[in-house]
């Protein structure tokens, strides 16, 4: 079967699931708790579970995160259906090898009108924002929101630029109105789609193409059914539903859990104890300690007890029903994180 195809497996899996690590580092009990939440969604649903490691940007990752970030997933207690260790239908696992998918994606929208390069440089973008006084929002990266405005201005230096030999980004164009979603967890969405997401890149000025298309591209082509990822993630899915609508792709649902934080409502750190599963490991601490401690945080048990990963899943079947999460982040308290380091 060629790669990237199959539709035939896709129609005998009514629920497709996934968990895409980025093998930046390694995964932190965040990442984890993200993952056990996909991992029993699918399950539960009996549907298939699909690992794909997003290292497409080479700078960012690390070679041995690459597959070491299975192995603190397998060390949980999770397993999956298809992915780089075991191939399946719609192989590569890798994005870093699934270029030419993407590319041909880029081709479709440009063919359709839907790109146009951009000159300006994040710097710019930001300071001519803040110069012209537009009114603009932020992406959940902190960058300015690309709107009317920045194309004018970047209209205005193109042929010079172009000129000099620089190469642009391309950015898609997103159309006035507004781009709305139900999430299984946080519920109705709406964003306007101009103000609140703008044109975003979809292939960067170094040639490398854009999280936001490749994750689309992906999902598409793996036949995924179901979203399930972090909270954080959330205002990604209105630009990434503009891409499925632009290729004429099914929209999955999606479902974004909580984020997971610290006595202080900060990200986790190392003052507290080893924060990811290598170092979990490493510190001899039991995976079913971590599952548990994270299950418990999601709200499918009382309180933290160690417990294997099967036998979460008796708990979800004999509750009648699929467990569902925090929409909030979640505090861990100090007696919590007493209790997985004792």
């Amino acid at each position: 079967m060629p790669e990237g195809s199959g539709a035939d497996a896709a129609a005998a899996v009514v629920y497709r699931g996934r968990f895409a690590p980025s093998p930046s580092g390694w995964l932190h009990l965040g990442n984890a708790r993200t993952a056990l939440f996909a991992w029993v969604r699918a399950r539960l649903n009996g549907g298939a579970f699909v690992m794909r490691v997003e290292d497409l940007d080479a700078q960012r990752s690390r070679p041995d995160a690459v597959l070491g970030n299975l192995a603190e997933l397998r060390w949980l207690g999770l397993d999956w259906d298809e992915g780089p260790d075991l191939g399946g239908p719609y192989a590569p696992y890798l994005q870093s090898r699934r270029s030419e998918l993407y590319r041909s994606a880029l081709e479709r929208l440009a063919a359709a009108g839907h790109l146009f390069e951009s000159y300006l440089t994040r710097r710019e973008l930001s300071a001519d924002t803040a110069a012209s006084g537009a009114a603009c929002d932020a992406t959940e990266a902190g960058d300015a929101v690309y709107g009317p405005h920045h194309r004018r201005a970047d209209e205005a230096l193109r042929d010079e630029r172009r000129a000099a030999g620089r190469t642009p980004s391309l950015r898609f164009r997103s159309p006035p109105g507004k781009i709305a979603f139900s999430d299984l967890i946080a519920g109705p969405q709406s964003y306007d789609a101009e103000r609140a997401i703008g044109d975003f890149v979809v292939r960067r000025a170094d040639g490398l193409f854009a999280y936001q298309l490749a994750v689309v591209v992906d999902d598409a082509a793996m036949g995924i059914t179901e979203v399930a990822r972090g909270a954080d993630l959330l205002p990604s899915t209105a630009a990434q539903l503009l891409l499925y609508d632009a290729l004429g792709l099914g929209r999955p649902t999606f479902a974004h859990v909580g984020l997971l934080l610290d006595p202080d409502g900060q990200k986790l750190s190392k003052r507290h104890g080893p924060t990811s599963l290598r170092e979990l490991e490493a510190a001899g601490l039991r995976a079913q300690r971590v599952l548990g401690l994270l299950a418990a945080s999601l709200g499918w048990l009382r309180e933290p007890v160690e417990l294997e990963a099967g036998e979460l899943l008796e708990v979800g079947v004999a509750n009648g029903a699929l467990p569902q999460a925090q929409a909030s982040t979640y505090r861990l308290s100090e007696a919590e994180l007493a209790w997985l380091y004792g």
